[in-house]
């Protein structure tokens, strides 16, 4: 396996300090902010300076003043300039400000890395950083009942991108998805269908038959119904109480509406998953759940995890300087919290994992920071695997979406509304697509903008959905990185794109890359190492950053120079010939590369790459 630039270069300093007699310590690289500062930089000389001043720092004879880090480095560096393999990758080393050494890599090491992408392909960008590691990602949790909205959606894109993310860098991931199938909700939509049924005249039969997407219309509104009159009409509140409660001890003249109405949200829901590109391996629900939960709770009672207060049983929060929650309500029902706390085992005895990723919006942090410090009270196992990732709010200009008054904008809406424009667009171009194309694409740049538009600013902020922004071509957007994808692979189509292993070396020397060039190649071989960090740091939008900045640095080259042939072709001289179609050659190799880079940061998105555009 052929040595990356960095490990070859970290490999000569640690031979460097050993020769010279410093002391063992970790070096690291990073890339310079300003470009022409070099590819790689290390600050170990700044690492080394305090320990000069050490009487442990052993005696270093036969070298100049080490009085400053900036002396250090340039001793280190007159020790590099002799190092045989180093010369290998890097063409040049200097000094910068108070002592940072960088490292300038050859146009050869540059032109490798196309080969390295070239050989990975898909693969390219994925490590083993996490290798054999088990994370399950639970994310989504859409209640039952109720209409999928923008939140879900947001929590459907962070989570799908971190599976991807994980499972790049070797994690055996599982997709988990967990419902409320029981509780207040749940009573307030069924006493909603009740009504509804009544008032309109109709009959269950009758609503079988409607299309899915107007079955789960027709439960968003007797939800909202339900929960307006909640709280209008305290005769009804009593009512959906005692429904409640029959819907948790399964009433037969109940359960019937219950079941049919829990069976048209699921399917509803897989509608959305599928347009969205989400397998889940593992549905869970609070029905279940929450009696693993409940006796939970019972049992740690007896030994003072928590306490009874007014018939209640609640976590002493502020023993723990957070606050109190209760987790199992006077009627001696387990509440969401106790539900959540049953989930934890539930999870952990169908996949023994090392670590459980949950996704949810921001707005319950402080609810999950009592849930976790209680779990690590009862298991401290399960309590130190459990991690929670929130995101933002999507808002539109007219704030944010609320279900119990029914004006809830859906996932679907969205969805929807974003293709329609799309679509609008295509027919106003007078787009050469047959009709069914314009559909297939139209739903791909759909889900790619809003899956975009959610990403990019970073989990834990608020995102202000603008369609304009989201969907156009010329700017920080997922349709203008796929239309650069798109762009990319209408050049390859005709040409041949040249085998980079056997493309002839000698177009290094014979060609020297112009600024344009050069800007792709020092960039897009940090690819792998974004791609880790994004997995580790549980930040997507790490890799969104990149790939604005890759179709940015493509598009100038694009729109600056010829990859294909031209006509001034006619009138070159047989070298000029050579030469002009060695260039064109490392410049399909080059399209290539950016064109496979592009496809698999997306697929990481979650995102999917048309041929066509």
């Amino acid at each position: 396996m052929k040595l990356t630039a960095d490990s070859i270069i970290k490999t000569a300093i640690k031979k460097t300090l050993n020769d010279l007699g410093f002391p063992e310590v970790q070096i690291s690289l990073e890339h310079p902010a300003v470009e022409s500062h070099g590819d790689w930089s290390s600050n170990i000389a700044l690492t080394l300076f305090p320990l000069t001043k050490s009487p442990k720092f052993p005696n270093l004879p036969n070298l100049p003043d080490l009085s400053s880090p900036r002396q250090i480095a340039e001793t280190i560096v007159v020790r590099l300039s002799t190092d045989k393999e180093l010369k290998k990758v890097v063409a040049k080393i200097d000094v910068a400000g108070p002592g940072f050494i960088n490292f300038h890599l050859t146009q050869n090491t540059l032109f490798d890395e196309l080969e390295r992408i070239d050989k990975k392909k898909n693969k390219f960008g994925s490590g083993d950083s996490l290798s054999g590691k088990k994370i399950m990602v639970e994310f989504t949790d859409p209640n039952p009942f109720k209409e999928f909205h923008i939140g879900h959606l947001f929590s459907n894109v962070v989570g799908e991108a971190l599976s991807r993310l994980l499972a790049s860098q070797g994690a055996i991931v599982k997709r988990a998805n967990y419902q409320g199938d029981v509780g207040m909700h749940v009573a307030k939509a069924v006493w909603g269908m009740i009504q509804k049924i009544k008032n309109q005249k109709s009959k269950i039969k009758e609503l079988e038959k409607l299309p899915l997407n107007e079955k789960a219309k027709f439960l968003g509104k007797a939800y909202a119904f339900g929960a307006t009159k909640f709280e209008e009409d305290e005769k009804v509140k009593k009512e959906i109480t005692e429904l409640n409660k029959k819907i948790y001890d399964k009433y037969p003249e109940v359960m019937e509406l219950y079941s049919i109405g829990r069976k048209w949200s699921l399917d509803y829901f897989e509608t959305i998953y599928k347009r969205l590109g989400t397998k889940f391996d593992y549905y869970y629900f609070e029905s279940v759940a929450g009696e693993v939960g409940l006796e939970f709770v019972r049992e740690n009672l007896k030994k003072g995890i928590f306490q009874e207060s007014q018939g209640a049983i609640v976590f002493p929060g502020e023993k723990h300087g957070l606050h109190t929650r209760v987790f199992v309500n006077s009627l001696g029902l387990p509440t969401y919290e106790a539900k959540d706390l049953g989930l934890a085992p539930t999870k952990y005895k169908d996949f023994k994992y090392d670590e459980s990723v949950i996704v949810t919006g921001n707005e319950i942090n402080e609810y999950f920071k009592v849930l976790i410090t209680a779990l690590k009270q009862i298991n401290p196992g399960l309590g130190k695997k459990a991690h929670h990732i929130s995101h933002g709010m999507v808002r539109l200009p007219e704030g944010k979406m609320s279900s119990r008054t029914g004006k809830v904008l859906t996932g679907e809406w969205l969805l929807d509304e974003v293709k329609k424009t799309i679509l609008k667009l295509m027919a106003k171009a007078d787009s050469p697509f047959s009709v069914s194309d314009r559909e297939e694409i139209a739903e791909k740049i759909a889900v790619g903008s809003i899956k975009y538009a959610l990403l990019k600013a970073g989990t834990g902020h608020d995102v202000i959905f603008d369609f304009e922004k989201s969907i156009s071509v010329d700017g920080n957007s997922g349709p203008y990185l796929q239309y650069t994808y798109a762009r990319c692979q209408s050049v390859l189509a005709k040409a041949t794109i040249p085998d980079t292993e056997r493309l002839n070396q000698q177009l290094i020397t014979n060609n020297q890359f112009n600024p344009e060039e050069l800007s792709i190649l020092r960039f897009i071989y940090r690819f792998p190492e974004v791609v880790q960090t994004a997995a580790t740091q549980y930040s997507p939008n790490l890799i969104c950053t990149f790939l604005y900045e890759l179709a940015q640095r493509f598009n100038t080259f694009y729109n600056k120079h010829r990859i294909l042939e031209s006509n001034e072709e006619k009138v070159m001289s047989n070298e000029q010939k050579t030469k002009n179609k060695e260039q064109i050659q490392f410049r399909l190799s080059l399209t290539s590369a950016v064109s496979q880079v592009l496809k698999n940061g997306l697929n990481l998105l979650g995102i999917q790459a048309p041929e066509k555009m």
